[in-house]
């Protein structure tokens, strides 16, 4: 059985308004001073909660959260929001382009693909240039209003 376990983190900053911005080279300066009172302070309060054992210490991932907030697979993507389509793409696999953010590549032993998330369709071009026997670039498309199972399950049976 697993337990919960809460954690609470507190984050106190300066007020910029008493007390000046050093350059973070200043921090190994012997004359830095703290607030001494809590009026001095900002205070904020985070509080994490993990179904994980607290043996673990290990904290949930935004990526983790984002899984969880995944609507049912039979439901269409556009009613799945980005970070959520994001987090599941890498769930399966994809990663994304540095150079376009809308551009997610995979590399499977048998085909490598890139896929495009545009306005109104996603594309998944099979790459020639990877394993298997492709003659040629193979790209299809899907609408938004597809479930999200039908579009893994399509993507995921290769070219």
């Amino acid at each position: 059985m697993s337990a919960f376990h809460v954690s609470k983190l507190i984050i106190t900053s300066q007020a910029s308004a008493t007390y000046p911005k050093f350059p973070p080279f200043s921090v190994f300066r012997k004359s830095l001073s703290f607030p001494h009172s809590v009026s001095q302070c900002q205070r904020k309060i985070a509080t994490f909660v993990s179904s994980k054992s607290s043996e673990a210490g290990e904290l949930p991932t935004a990526e983790d959260e984002w899984l969880s907030r995944l609507p049912d697979k039979s439901k269409p993507l556009y009613s799945h929001c980005l970070p959520c389509i994001e987090a599941w793409l890498r769930s399966l696999g994809f990663y994304q382009s540095r150079e376009d953010r809308a551009v997610w590549l995979i590399e499977k032993p048998d085909w490598h693909a890139q896929l495009s998330l545009d306005v109104t369709d996603l594309y998944i071009r099979y790459l020639k240039s990877g394993p298997g026997n492709l003659e040629r670039d193979m790209e299809r498309r899907f609408s938004y209003a597809l479930s999200r199972e039908d579009i893994e399950n399509a993507i995921l049976g290769g070219p």
